[in-house]
C-alpha cells in the first residue's frame, strides 16, 4: 500500500484529525480557530485556541487548514461533507 503525503490537492481525501484549522462562516457568524479533534458526516469538533471545544456544521464554513508543511489551503466545507471513511474512497472532481 502506498502512503501518500498530505498536499493542497489531496486534502479532503485525508484524515483532518490533528490538523490546526481556522473556520470561517459562509454567512455571518464567528470565525474559529483551532485544531480539529473530531469529525462525524455533517460536522467537524474544534478545539478552539482558548480551550473551548465547538461542533461546526461543514455546509456552513469554509475551512483554512495548515499542512504539516506550513502551507495553508483554503477548502468549502460542503466539499467535506459525508462520513470520513466514505470520503476517503470517493472521487471527488476538481475542487
Amino acid at each position: 500500500m502506498k502512503i501518500r503525503t498530505l498536499t493542497p490537492r489531496n486534502l479532503p481525501r485525508h484524515e483532518l484529525l490533528g490538523l490546526r484549522a481556522k473556520a470561517m462562516p459562509l454567512r455571518v457568524g464567528l470565525a474559529h480557530a483551532g485544531e480539529i479533534i473530531g469529525e462525524t458526516r455533517n460536522m467537524l469538533r474544534m478545539l478552539r485556541d482558548d480551550g473551548r471545544i465547538v461542533s461546526l456544521p461543514k455546509n456552513a464554513y469554509r475551512f483554512i487548514f495548515e499542512l504539516p508543511s506550513g502551507e495553508k489551503v483554503l477548502v468549502d466545507g460542503r466539499i467535506l461533507v459525508g462520513r470520513p471513511e466514505e470520503r476517503l474512497k470517493r472521487r471527488l472532481r476538481r475542487w
